[in-house]
């Protein structure tokens, strides 16, 4: 199992606190954009990463927010709906991805949850050749608007089945992609998936996806 080591990432003129670890091996790294009023220690988030880590795919957890700008959200409200913004955070954190040696040989994948999964839909349509794949958790898909259609990594969407609004605004979204694209509904989960077992199967899924379209590190140690 990767050790967790926490980074400061750069992105554009400001310093991000991050959670880094990849697993020995590994062939991807997944960045995780979380919803609004969160940060990079959300415990759903969390273990979803330690999911994927467990399957060989390395993980990175960042604030999309400074402690200024969270203070000014806290008042205004603004930041945390302002998709573009948060895309273009995303896209910069992307970019000191790819300025470490050590990570450059990575293919990198998106997990979004709530607004942060527009954020990542925006920023992989921005980066068509950068970006290997995609999942949303409860995602405010919708928010991506224009950029769905000029979407190209394979694409997951994961809905609680009694996340009913949610649901629906995945459905219309889903249906204007052309990327390779599935919706997961997990039966009797809310928005938060705090029912026994939904955030289990949530992580499954995601694995699964990750490791199929971006490659694990245990893949490299069993293969012949």
């Amino acid at each position: 199992m990767a050790v967790e080591r926490e980074v400061e990432v750069m992105a554009g003129g400001v310093v991000l606190g991050g959670t880094l670890a990849v697993p020995d091996g590994a062939q991807g790294l997944v960045i995780f954009a979380h919803g609004s009023g969160s940060s990079r220690h959300s415990p759903r988030n969390r273990y979803v990463a330690y999911t994927l880590r467990t399957a060989g795919v390395g993980t990175l957890l960042f604030d999309l927010l400074t402690e200024d700008e969270e203070a000014e959200d806290d008042v205004t409200g603004a930041l945390r709906f302002d998709i573009d913004f948060l895309a273009r955070r995303l896209g910069e954190v992307t970019d000191w991805v790819f300025a470490h040696p050590e990570l450059s040989r990575l293919r990198v994948g998106y997990f979004g949850s709530s607004t942060g999964a527009a954020a990542a839909l925006v920023a992989a349509a921005e980066r068509p050749e950068a970006i290997g794949a995609v999942v949303s958790r409860g995602g405010r898909v919708d928010l991506a608007g224009g950029a769905l259609q000029r979407v190209v990594a394979p694409t997951l969407f994961i809905v609680g089945g009694a996340d009913d609004i949610v649901l629906e605004l995945n459905q219309r979204a889903l249906e204007r992609m052309t990327a390779p694209k599935v919706l997961e509904v997990i039966p009797g989960a809310t928005h938060l998936f705090e029912e026994r077992g939904a955030l289990e199967r949530v992580a499954g899924l995601a694995a699964g996806w990750f490791t199929r379209f971006l490659g694990s590190a245990l893949e490299v140690e069993t293969r012949p």
